[in-house]
């Protein structure tokens, strides 16, 4: 489904604009390119899917005591009233218009109340005789078989999550209920069915066929987002917090999905268009735009702007533009902490064979992970293993022993597995160390040459120095191995024995507090020190970057605010070029908040959820 959403134009001033202005910010605000005899058609199905785990939603999957399903669109009421009636609404198509006006009709449960309902599966041949009614006096009409009985809510647009009319069935969570459930909804789609409008004085109206079928992944939140419901960037919350691992991950997701985000980048954007609308009308209208030369203008700081001779005509505007390039770069200057709490960190386990780097990280799994054996070389490839540090995703990953390839019994197999413990330590977030104390000497190098990487294919020093030294082990040497602590006195270095656990509580509580440093911080992307009127965004605390998608887009917004500020101290002659480095920098923020320019993000976007959300 291709989306066909017109970007808000609530972020604009209400002051009126030049006309070139209008046309400049009108390719930034036009609707996204698309088929419209496409999306109409499409907007016209309604959806139904799977929406909670289990139930049967693949094959190997286990039941579950409730299986949610969800329908949404047009049709989805009409669905409702077909599986809540014990006898099908199809014969309403075989029948005159007196005999329609009387047929009972089902009706539906008050907006967002709960209301327990026996489903009835329209594909049962089971046939019974029906009470003596005004439809069917004296006939035969086919009862249908019950399909299970179930909490029925319905949410009537737009007040719902896809702002279409939404209908959710609580059914009991075995495969051949939510099996039944879904059969009976595709089968509406080729069954013509009487419909009318609930509470309405209205006889049914003719019979038709629904417009239904199951839903791509990602459609339902595809909806919300067509309509209205949701920003691009709560989208990306969303999906975010579907696939939180842990506490801090999902509330990194909740507090972006609650808008903070986007209100920071809508608030960055809504100054750069009314400095953008000042210049449009300078170039338009001429000179006379321009803020008044003569008269001595104030930053928003106290401090005066002295007439310069023509070189004023961004008045006040060009140092609230380098407050907010200050405040973009101060938000760009997180290391990275939201992205990596998004996407967790990965430690690498290294050293020697048989330094004890399997029993660690089986120690710190609490099961057999990996396999542990005497003999040199056996862990060959990576392990990982997914751990919850103190609400922080962190890979823990095993690798092969390090030591010297023309060391007896070495193999191009260890070869290759030295070359990937190598590739996994340069990539880590974290490193830890393990060195035997019974043989110091040789494990301490082993590392060493592992982090600073004498190998041409690893040259250089590895990027982070985030290095956790663990000297293994201790349960058999003499209390003189703290002497060879003392040659690790410059890095954070834990003495442990992963047969007696001695130690372990210790590092694993220095770990966790590694792994939490690297995704904490205060930095709200704003600098108290500047003026708050143009930087402090109301709800925004703790917005950060959490993908690279808004890294980028900053950046080059960055970049265009730095280039306006150079051109801007010009005078009149680059005024429409610096007016087009505004413009290009509110476009980047507008591609943030999926105000402009994001089918290509959707589509990956969407394809990445799954399917009944």
């Amino acid at each position: 489904m291709r989306i066909s959403r017109v970007a808000s134009n609530s972020l604009l001033p209400s002051y009126p604009f030049s006309p070139s202005f209008k046309q400049s910010i009108s390719a930034d605000t036009e609707s996204i390119n698309v088929d419209e005899e496409t999306i109409y058609q499409e907007e016209e199905d309604t959806i139904f899917a799977l929406s909670s785990g289990g139930g049967g939603a693949s094959i190997g999957s286990g039941a579950t005591a409730v299986a949610v399903i969800r329908i949404s669109g047009p049709c989805a009421f009409d669905a409702l009233r077909e599986l809540l009636s014990p006898y099908s609404l199809e014969n309403g198509a075989k029948k005159g218009e007196e005999e329609i006006k009387h047929m009972k009709i089902p009706k539906l449960p008050k907006p967002r109340m709960a209301s327990l309902r026996t489903l009835y599966d329209p594909l049962s041949v089971a046939k019974g005789r029906s009470d003596n009614n005004k439809c069917a006096a004296n006939s035969m009409q086919e009862r249908r078989d019950p399909l299970d009985s179930a909490l029925v809510l319905t949410f009537p647009g737009p007040n719902s999550f896809t702002g279409e009319d939404i209908v959710e069935l609580h059914c009991h969570g075995s495969r051949a209920v939510v099996h039944g459930v879904l059969s009976a909804l595709s089968s509406l789609s080729s069954t013509p069915i009487t419909t009318t409008q609930d509470g309405s004085n209205h006889p049914p109206s003719p019979p038709r066929k629904l417009s239904l079928r199951p839903a791509d992944p990602g459609e339902f939140t595809q909806r919300a987002y067509a309509h209205g419901k949701l920003g691009l960037v709560e989208v990306e919350a969303l999906a975010d917090l579907i696939v939180a691992d842990t506490s801090l991950q999902r509330k990194q997701a909740l507090q972006q999905f609650d808008g903070r985000l986007s209100r920071l980048y809508g608030g960055w954007r809504e100054e750069l268009i009314k400095g953008l609308a000042h210049a449009e009308a300078v170039i338009d209208f001429g000179d006379d735009e321009a803020l008044d030369a003569d008269d001595d203008e104030d930053d928003g700081d106290g401090n005066d702007i002295e007439n310069d001779g023509g070189m004023s005509i961004w008045g006040t505007i060009r140092p609230r533009i380098t407050s907010l390039r200050e405040a973009m770069n101060r938000h760009l200057a997180d290391a990275s902490r939201g992205e990596l709490l998004r996407d967790g960190l990965r430690i690498a386990i290294v050293g020697r064979p048989n330094a004890g780097k399997s029993s660690l990280l089986n120690l710190l799994a609490g099961r057999d992970a990996a396999i542990v054996s005497s003999s040199p070389g056996t862990t060959r490839d990576v392990v990982e293993v997914m751990l919850d540090l103190g609400g922080v995703r962190c890979t823990i990953l095993d690798t092969a022993g390090v030591r010297e390839e023309k060391e007896e019994g070495v193999n191009e197999i260890e070869v290759e597995g030295m070359k990937r413990a190598r590739r996994a330590a340069k990539d880590a977030h974290i490193i830890v160390g393990v060195v035997d104390a019974t043989d110091f000497d040789r494990g301490l190098e082993a590392v060493k040459e592992l982090i600073h990487g004498n190998d041409s294919e690893f040259e250089g020093e590895l990027k982070n120095g985030n290095v956790i030294y663990v000297l293994n082990k201790l349960d058999l040497v003499e209390r003189q191995g703290d002497q060879s602590m003392s040659e690790l006195s410059d890095s954070v270095t834990f003495g442990i024995s992963c047969q007696t656990s001695e130690g372990v509580d210790g590092f694993l509580s220095s770990l966790t507090s590694q792994a939490l440093s690297l995704v904490s911080g205060s930095d709200d992307g704003t600098d108290s020190t500047m003026n708050p009127r143009l930087l402090t965004v109301e709800g925004t605390e703790g917005a950060v970057i959490t993908r690279a998608r808004h890294r980028r887009h900053v950046e080059e917004a960055a970049d265009a605010l730095e280039r306006f500020e150079q051109l801007s101290g010009q005078g009149y002659m680059v005024l429409d070029m610096a007016a087009e480095e505004l413009r290009l920098a509110a476009s980047e923020l507008g591609r943030i908040t999926g105000a402009i320019d994001v089918e290509d993000v959707l589509d990956v976007l969407f394809a990445d959820f799954c399917i009944g959300k």
